[in-house]
């Protein structure tokens, strides 16, 4: 089995003991992209849609480093403090998937790193 550690300056490092991504077997798994702007390392002001943005761009910016991209994703988990959100995030959410329409989740934490508003993960194929 390959494993090979993905990192890229376009996204926000890790900010604790993980990668950015993991590429293995064929597949991507992006870890939780929060909305930290990579170039400033802060949180990006405007509430929750500018985080859900800023969060699925950080996700797209670690998909292409490894190779892969938005419509290789297969599976999306979104970790949102406020389910009232959830339509909020479907408008962003479309903005990056369109046409194409991976699985998906959508959980109501009481808590996320940083005090973030909302978290992306997801697992995407290569070739």
């Amino acid at each position: 089995m390959s494993v090979e550690t993905i990192r890229t300056e376009k996204a926000p490092a890790a900010i604790g003991p993980y990668s950015q991504a993991i590429r293995a077997n064929g597949f991507v798994f992006v870890s939780g992209q929060i909305p930290i702007d990579p170039l400033s390392g802060e949180i990006v002001s405007g509430g929750f849609v500018a985080q859900a943005r800023q969060a699925l761009e950080n996700v797209k910016q670690v998909l292409v480093a490894s190779g892969a991209g938005l419509e290789k994703v297969v599976a999306v988990d979104v970790f949102v403090t406020d389910i009232n959100e959830f339509a909020a995030f479907n408008k962003v959410y479309e903005e990056f998937f369109s046409a194409h329409k991976p699985a998906r989740a959508v959980v109501e934490v009481k808590g996320l790193p940083r005090g973030v508003l909302v978290e992306v993960k997801c697992v995407a194929v290569l070739g």
